[in-house]
């Protein structure tokens, strides 16, 4: 076999990613002939193939035989088999058992449904405004970032709004347990080991918790929601068993909160860096569709997902062997300049054509929110155009101590008009 060639660092790292994407890694990791060996700690046989550039992104995510999400795991480290049967919901399976799960919940995203959401966004965007533009501003996470997505996704589900900021906590202690600062094990109750839960983080079992209570209210009083048509509808004759349930619930309301989440969070940095682009939405919103896919591109929310070889392969020249872990950076993804002439540059009339992997590579896992995040940060970005805000940032953004998640914890801006 020939000779594994690296980078310069470990990317399986958090530390590496606390001041936001590393640029110049990703453009040494692209620059590469084939793929790269992440060695993990430093230890050679202990690595994962990364793969950097937009077009082998696509190979593997859209060839989910090859390249599975159900051996192995999802993200970088592994687990047993016991615990992938544990954690399974739909971004860890393949078909048909993922075909069969998004199929309960894709019509509840499809655009012509998720635009009945449109005065709700509406309602909350300008509340929201309202009260940190009458503070001069605030830590725009806390205040903006955080309460949007998780109040529509919440809505969705059914869950009431006086349970939005338990949702909100439970979901920051989930992206906790992909860092080095991992919660007591024993949080929210717990008594599973925490190999057996997602992220290694008892939240999720705070969560599942949650999940299964909501279940049990709205198979005995029925609501016109989605935990209610999760707890009662059948699949090929069979209900959802209360694990499939929980971690369904679990899913939805990390997906549909964390990532739309660290994308408003970006956004804010972006106003401030970049007004120029901004104001040429201000004179023409057609371009504030674009804008909003912009914004996700330059965010990146999800750093990376992992993949597993279910036999050997090659990929961009370099042979994979069955079992390896292929580990496709979209963080990375967004940046090649052999999809994004001069990516490094923020622009808002970029075309939606050729799709960036802010939502995925593309294949049966691209992002099932998609359209209700576009929405979400479309009607942000036209509502903060419409007062002709200003963003200033006062001090560094705090990054969410993450390998996974482009997060941003703390953000403390100033607003002008």
């Amino acid at each position: 076999m020939p000779e594994r060639t690296g980078i310069s660092v470990d990317l399986a790292d958090p530390f590496l990613f606390d001041r936001g994407i590393p640029q110049t890694v990703f453009a040494e990791l692209r620059a590469k002939p084939g793929l790269a060996w992440n060695a993990i700690g430093g230890n050679p046989d202990d690595g994962f193939w990364a793969v950097g550039r937009f077009e082998e992104v696509a190979t593997v995510s859209r060839d989910p035989e090859t390249y599975s999400s159900a051996v192995g795991h999802i993200q970088i480290y592994n687990i047993d088999e016991d615990a992938l049967t544990a954690r399974a919901s739909m971004i860890d399976m393949d078909p048909p058992e993922h075909t069969r799960l998004r199929r309960l919940v894709n019509p509840h995203f499809l655009p012509r449904n998720i635009k009945a959401y449109v005065p709700f966004i509406e309602a909350r965007v300008t509340a929201l405004l309202d009260r940190i533009q009458a503070n001069g501003g605030g830590d725009w996470v806390r205040e903006m970032a955080k309460p949007i997505p998780i109040s529509v996704i919440c809505d969705m589900l059914g869950v009431p709004e006086s349970d939005h900021d338990y949702m909100i906590e439970l979901t920051d202690y989930l992206v906790a347990g992909t860092s080095s600062k991992p919660l007591d094990p024993n949080a929210y109750g717990n008594t599973t080991p925490l190999r057996l839960l997602p992220f290694n983080s008892p939240a999720a079992h705070g969560l599942s918790e949650y999940a299964l209570a909501l279940g049990r209210k709205r198979r005995a009083d029925p609501k016109d929601d989605l935990v209610t048509k999760l707890v009662t509808v059948e699949v090929d004759g069979e209900k959802l068993t209360d694990s499939e349930f929980a971690n369904f619930f679990r899913l939805l309301i990390f997906a549909g909160n964390e990532t739309t989440r660290s994308a408003m969070a970006h956004l804010a940095m972006q106003l401030n860096q970049f007004p120029d682009e901004f104001a040429r939405a201000k004179s023409d919103p057609a371009l504030i569709e674009t804008a909003a896919e912009e914004v996700v591109r330059y965010a990146s929310p999800i750093l990376y997902f992992r993949r597993t070889a279910t036999r050997d392969t090659e990929l961009a020249g370099t042979p994979i062997k069955q079992g390896e872990r292929v580990v496709m950076w979209y963080a990375s993804a967004n940046f090649d300049d052999r999809r994004f002439p001069d990516p490094l540059r923020f622009d808002i009339s970029r075309p939606r054509i050729p799709s960036h992997a802010g939502y995925g590579g593309g294949g049966i896992h691209i992002c099932l929110g998609a359209q209700l995040a576009r929405l979400e940060l479309a009607i942000l970005i036209g509502e903060i155009l419409k007062r002709n805000l200003k963003v200033e940032i006062v001090g560094a953004p705090e990054y969410v101590h993450s390998n996974f998640v482009n997060g941003i914890e703390h953000l403390d801006v100033r607003l002008h008009t």
